[in-house]
């Protein structure tokens, strides 16, 4: 047995033990040691009854609400600082590289990811896999079917996650047994898993969404529940991506939400804003909400300092650099639209002690996240219809009139006009169009990266960027055909020799 082995398996449990250092308000993940145990045959983990796995259940909701660090703020790291709507923000060495194009595997960002995703697996893991075995007959089997699916959509939107920043990685979907003297070979391979392709990713995540959507609940308005309404939202998305494209998949599952009754909210400002006394968010589970993580005072929404002031704390944590900073391109972008709602719904000018990308007396900052108690939307209506809109372009047979329909309904909610036929007529102009709409009414939320990755676009916009973007650090490595996956952590390749690293890392 190799050494390093077993210093993985101590590491990677001391790691899961740990809590985040910036998490001002952590909960510890679940104990088996106080709640289930090992079972008669010693393998794995036993629930005795409902309310154990109650407890299991309520604690993925915990972490979905609580672990923003790697779900929410690196997010955002990846897919705006590595794309061109945004500047790293501070000088640490774990951030800059994203903005440079300089990322290795010995990158602390993506390797504290890389963990924490799979545990947010593990977590849904434990749901799907011993739920059905509970020996309480007190608990009915609707309700086991109902928090099975659930965590199925949570496991598939991690795994999306996944496949989309890595592309190959493990496909996990068991619960590695505990390794006694007794089992030790045949149960060790478990801690070293295979490396799955991108494709076979996929073909776990539809599966996940496709069974979710016969047990999972219907929405009732409570946006913060893993319900159908999610599972047909993330397989709109799924179903856009190059692995499994389908575009009347992508339509299909648009139509079902729309006859659900989402919609575009009446007012931009209804999503991010705050209240008249600014006490408190102006409203959650909007009709254009999908999903939401939402926060009341003292409940743990520690983002909004990490991405400029507190709105409800006017000068928590504001002593030093910000993350995501928005970038002149971005605001140009806008400028070039006359798109004032979104522009000042995204960003913000504050005076601060720093000048790293603007004069500290007049320094931008990411704005949708701008409170303690604002929600973090994860999946909302816009992002969706916009994909509808790109599958009527893309399909065999393009719907250039109705892709217009779509795209024209959500500049006008921000007061801008319809598009002009010069773009209109042209599949060409109009996929122009589609993303730079996408990128204006999605800013600063997480999509731009992928964006430009599911149409091939990460060379022609990223190296020619620092021409467009005098305020952007110099690149270090040009974009090639092997930017579209960053690299697997060093420590996690180390660890398994199953796993081979991302060409050109």
């Amino acid at each position: 047995m190799k050494i390093k082995y077993i210093t993985g398996i101590l590491a990677t449990c001391m790691m899961l033990l740990s809590a985040c250092s910036l998490n001002y308000d952590p909960l510890s993940d679940y104990s088996d040691v106080t709640v289930g145990g090992s079972d008669e045959s010693g393998e794995g983990v036993a629930y005795k009854n409902r309310a154990e796995m109650l407890s299991r259940y309520e604690n993925m909701y915990t972490r979905m609400r609580d672990n923003q660090e790697h779900w929410c703020l690196d997010f955002l790291l990846l897919a705006e600082c590595h794309s061109d709507n945004a500047y790293a923000g501070t000088t640490g060495a774990e951030v800059v590289p994203f903005e440079t194009n300089s990322i290795d595997g010995g990158n602390s960002v993506l390797e504290r990811d890389w963990e924490r995703y799979l545990t947010d697996i593990a977590t849904a893991n434990r749901i799907i896999c011993y739920i059905d075995d509970v020996p309480d007959a007190t608990f009915p089997q609707s309700e086991r079917e109902q928090w099975k699916a659930e965590a199925k959509i949570y496991r598939a939107m991690i795994l999306f996650t996944m496949a989309r920043i890595w592309g190959d990685f493990p496909v996990i979907t068991e619960v590695g047994e505990d390794i006694t003297s007794e089992n030790i070979e045949e149960v060790y391979p478990q801690y070293f898993p295979q490396q799955n392709t991108e494709e076979e990713a996929y073909e776990q995540i539809e599966k996940d969404l496709l069974e979710a959507l016969i047990y999972a609940p219907d929405n009732t308005g409570d946006k913060t529940r893993l319900s159908k309404s999610v599972a047909r939202a993330l397989l709109a998305k799924v179903y856009a991506e190059k692995p499994i494209r389908d575009y009347s998949k992508v339509i299909k599952y648009c139509d079902e939400l729309t006859a659900e009754g989402f919609r575009l909210t009446d007012n931009y400002d209804d999503l991010f804003g705050m209240n008249a006394e600014g006490t408190d968010a102006k409203m959650r589970n909007t009709v254009e909400s999908i999903l939401e993580i939402q926060y009341t005072s003292g409940s743990g929404n520690w983002v909004a300092w990490m991405f400029g002031r507190d709105l409800i704390d006017w000068d928590y944590q504001f002593s030093w650099a910000k993350w995501v900073t928005p970038s002149r391109d971005l605001v140009r972008a806008f400028d070039n639209e006359g798109d004032e709602i979104r522009k000042n719904e995204a960003i913000v000018y504050y005076d601060c002690n720093w000048s790293n990308y603007y004069p500290s007396n007049n320094y931008a900052f990411t704005y949708k996240y701008r409170s303690g108690v604002n929600s973090i939307i994860k999946l909302r209506m816009a992002d969706i219809l916009l994909l509808k809109a790109e599958a009527l372009i893309l399909q065999d047979a393009p719907d250039l009139a109705g892709a217009a329909s779509i795209i024209n309904s959500i500049r006008n909610r921000v007061g801008l006009g319809n598009l002009p036929s010069s773009v209109t007529g042209s599949k060409e102009n109009m996929l122009d169009a589609l993303l730079t709409e996408r990128r204006l009414e999605l800013a600063l939320e997480g999509e731009r990266w992928f964006d430009l990755c599911r149409h091939d676009k990460v060379e022609e916009v990223m190296n020619g960027l620092n021409r467009r973007d005098t305020g952007r650090l110099p690149l270090v490595n040009p974009y090639t055909e092997y930017s579209y996956r960053l690299p697997i952590p060093q420590l996690i390749l180390d660890e398994n020799d199953n796993l081979v690293q991302n060409p050109g890392y």
